[in-house]
């Protein structure tokens, strides 16, 4: 039988934390986040979740967790990511990379410190965060967002890049509202001169939003 002390809600001004306080199957888990959910009802509806604290899952059971209560429950994401800024990730240098084999979906989100390679597509709905570069081996169309820890030089680049949001540090480029086309030809997202521009092998130097 499942504690009913298992899941703990943790609510900050920032957002929500959820804490699970014991070891058990990831099913037992999952299980009683949903009961504490539906025995919540309405409360928890379009609030942001911050974090789901637990150290006996791992990092894609972390995610499948996020998943469930965004689609079920209508809550929001957000990363709040604190580095200190001797150790901002620099430019296209070499360092630290984390490889992601298949499709993002709709509400999920993935971040790592260094640079993210994605094999497969960013959906509508899903979010990619790097404090170094973006690489989409696929076509993106959910959020990205690079050098999100200050690195104005990171890239983001994708055989189709055609995002709902477009972010290098913190300068922001959103996609235009009519319809553009997809480049035959994988494109990279750059900033230059306090804009995000936009590059292919046969178009170079237009802002995001123009081909």
């Amino acid at each position: 039988m499942v504690s009913q002390s298992l899941i703990e809600f943790k609510g900050t001004k920032d957002g929500l934390i959820i804490k699970i306080k014991e070891h058990q199957d990831f099913q037992n888990i999952k299980s009683a986040l949903i009961a504490q959910f539906e025995k919540a009802g309405n409360f928890f509806t379009g609030a942001k979740l911050l974090d789901i604290e637990c150290p006996y899952i791992n990092e894609e059971e972390r995610l499948e967790l996020k998943t469930l209560v965004m689609e079920k429950y209508d809550l929001s994401f957000i990363e709040v990511v604190e580095e200190p800024k001797d150790q901002i990730f620099d430019g296209l240098k070499e360092g630290m990379t984390k490889f992601h084999n298949g499709t993002l979906r709709s509400g999920q989100v993935l971040f790592y410190e260094g640079n993210l390679v994605i094999f497969g597509d960013v959906n509508p709905g899903a979010v990619v965060k790097a404090n170094g570069n973006i690489i989409v081996l696929g076509s993106l169309r959910g959020i990205a967002h690079a050098g999100a820890n200050g690195n104005i030089q990171a890239i983001v680049s994708a055989h189709v890049l055609n995002p709902t949001q477009l972010r290098i540090a913190d300068i922001i480029a959103r996609s235009p509202d009519e319809k553009i086309p997809d480049s035959v030809n994988p494109e990279v997202a750059k900033v230059k001169n306090k804009s995000v521009y936009v590059e292919s092998n046969y178009n170079k130097g237009k802002k995001k939003g123009e081909r």
